[in-house]
């Protein structure tokens, strides 16, 4: 499990292709407690949740097969380009950000940027089905930042990003058509899955918990 809030953004050391997994290199020296990263440790690299499969002092080596690359922007990238790192979140440790599993939903695609009285307006072509799972005001991960949702349409979203976050992750190598990772999130996911299976869940009862503003 993790938060949403990003440790480091850090270049790429290696990208290699074999046998449809794709192994991507890092230097996690720059994390906190980096001397603590051990074989088997889960990272979310932009969002999706891989693992330490090789180790060499702070030099880590993760897999993604497939599935993963189909689903992520994993694919797609290349030496030297700046992803998000997170490792996964400790017990008793204090929790900012969102419940994030790092199981990214699949890919959007950032429309357009806009500068507004210092903070960036990022929206995000997220398509019907994601946005769906979305809430106005609500939680979404983003190449595994979590953001608050601004705006929201039918197939797109608009995020507002604080200089700090700007500064702190790969939002600063974003540009329209730059292909994201998306988590909506956990907690909407269960509710919009119960409403749909027939539960006793309903628009009512939700609006008046207060959840439901429409």
């Amino acid at each position: 499990m993790f938060t949403g809030i990003i440790e480091a953004a850090l270049p790429l050391q290696g990208v290699v292709d074999s046998d449809g997994v794709r192994r991507l290199t890092l230097d996690l020296v720059s994390l906190p407690e980096s001397g603590t990263i051990k074989l088997g440790d889960s990272v979310a690299i932009n969002g999706c949740c891989l693992t330490v499969a090789r180790l060499a002092g702070s030099v880590a080596v993760f897999e993604a097969i497939p599935e993963t690359l189909r689903l992520t922007n994993l694919g797609k990238l290349q030496p030297r380009d700046i992803v998000n790192i997170e490792r996964a979140m400790q017990a008793g440790a204090r929790f900012d950000g969102h419940f994030v599993q790092g199981h990214v939903d699949g890919q959007g695609v950032v429309a357009a940027i806009d500068e507004q009285g210092g903070e960036w307006r990022v929206r995000v072509d997220c398509g019907t089905g994601f946005a769906a799972q979305c809430i106005p005001k609500g939680s979404v991960c983003i190449d595994g930042i979590s953001l608050t949702i601004a705006e929201l349409t039918d197939s797109n979203l608009v995020v507002a990003v604080i200089p700090h976050t700007r500064k702190v992750t790969n939002i600063l190598s974003w540009k329209p058509g730059t292909p994201v990772n998306l988590e909506a999130d956990l907690i909407g996911k269960y509710v919009r899955r119960q409403m749909q299976g027939g539960g006793n869940v309903t628009s009512d009862l939700l609006r008046a918990a207060g959840f439901d503003q429409a």
